[in-house]
């Protein structure tokens, strides 16, 4: 499940709202969120992130570089859930398909010891609402986060509505502010290393040419772009402009689901047994990309993803948890929401500094992993010994990842060191 408006999950929050003090303890157990109840309605009290004091700072080699940014919103949400005799309300919870993102290329951007999460560069639209808490929580991730501050306006907050059956509903309940090209000049992020888009085939056709003209004007390098397509505008009736996107770009990471609409049933030759394989060729064959040279990664959720483009052909990479104990989901699992948004941070970041695209992928695996291990956002930590996160070393995560993939026949070769951990 890719959801890209919610933070946390609708059956998470059930305990929470019932009172039991017990139960809340075993969700700030992995989320250090601090909540109190009044007639249903849940709210943040404190930030999720844990830091000792700042270590001396050091001077970076990267001083100066953004390696990636988002032009995907931030949303604050309001969850309703439960059944319809008894609906529940969580408030003030963080959202947003750029929001995890960004979760993705920090969790491979550590703050010590050369300041790599100063490389992750966003921007946070806060109207006069905005939650102090929440602010806290943004501010603790040490990345290079551009809070602009407009108490003319509320910030932008969506209504989210689970019933049973996956039912499920969003709009929005104040005026939403999207970012535009003209916001990452204005803020110095137009120079970013890559550039993640969340959006219709129009728009990423729009937004990729003003970023060419402007980083033209600015006589920056060259920029990587990956385009995420918004699932309610993956139709028929824009494939054609799809294909167009397509070539517009670097990487285009649809997941199943979202490739798969922009075909309808009937127009899929009889005789086709592998859907999807069918889709990624129609789409290599259009092109990715300038020259042809981009690539395809469709996002299949617990059955991991494919990666594909005219050199490589088409691999598949595991999950990293992949349900090999026979459930339906991995024991680890508790949470997928925002799981593929924050894959696509971690393999933007991974393309940016090994320049290959299947080792991108499988950063974004292990980026993804932390993300779907508990309800809402995992804990960072620093110790004597570096970053943690869920109590464990990406570096570690990341070893035992490759070394599964090669076990199962694939060349894979991508270390901590190469990717400046």
């Amino acid at each position: 499940m890719d959801a890209r408006r919610r933070e946390l999950s609708v059956k998470s929050w059930v305990a929470a709202c019932r009172g039991s003090r017990r139960d809340v303890d075993k969700l700030n157990d992995v989320t250090a969120h601090y909540i109190d109840t009044h007639n249903g309605t849940l709210h943040l009290q404190s930030p999720v992130f844990i830091h000792p004091p700042s270590a001396p700072t050091m001077a970076s080699p990267y001083d100066g570089e953004i390696h990636f940014t988002t032009l995907g919103m931030f949303i604050i949400d309001e969850i309703h859930y439960g059944p319809d005799s008894a609906r529940q309300v969580a408030v003030d919870i963080i959202g947003g398909g750029g929001t995890y993102g960004v979760l993705g290329a920090r969790i491979f951007s550590p703050s010590r010891p050369s300041a790599l999460s100063k490389t992750v560069g966003w921007i946070v639209d806060a109207g006069s609402d905005f939650p102090a808490p929440v602010l806290s929580l943004l501010e603790s991730l040490n990345t290079h986060l551009i809070l602009r501050r407009d108490p003319t306006r509320l910030t932008t907050r969506g209504w989210n509505s689970y019933g049973e059956n996956e039912n499920r509903a969003f709009k929005y309940l104040t005026p939403k502010k999207r970012l535009d090209v003209k916001d990452l000049v204005e803020t110095g992020l137009v120079g970013a290393k890559c550039v993640h888009l969340i959006c219709s085939p129009v728009r990423a056709m729009d937004l990729v040419g003003e970023l060419a003209l402007a980083r033209a004007r600015a006589t920056t390098g060259r920029q990587i772009v990956v385009w995420e397509p918004v699932p309610d505008l993956c139709t028929p009736e824009n494939r054609s402009d799809m294909f167009k996107a397509a070539k517009m770009v670097d990487v285009l990471s649809p997941n199943h689901d979202e490739l798969s609409a922009f075909w309808s049933f009937s127009e899929i030759p009889s005789d086709v047994e592998k859907k999807l394989e069918y889709f990624v060729q129609l789409l290599l064959h259009n092109g990715i990309g300038a020259n042809g040279e981009g690539s395809v990664v469709v996002r299949l959720g617990k059955k991991g993803c494919l990666v594909a483009n005219r050199k490589l052909g088409m691999v598949i990479l595991p999950a990293y948890y992949d349900s090999t104990d026979g459930r339906e989901n991995h024991s680890k699992v508790v949470d997928p929401t925002g799981g593929g948004n924050t894959f696509i941070g971690g393999m933007s970041v991974g393309l940016v500094r090994t320049g290959d695209i299947l080792k991108a992928a499988a950063v974004g695996s292990v980026a993804a992993s932390y993300a779907i291990e508990q309800i809402g956002m995992p804990e960072i930590k620093e110790t004597e010994g570096g970053e943690t996160w869920n109590r464990e070393r990406v570096g570690e995560r990341l070893e035992k990842y490759v070394k599964r993939v090669q076990e199962a026949g694939v060349e894979l070769e991508v270390s901590a060191e190469e990717l400046g951990l």
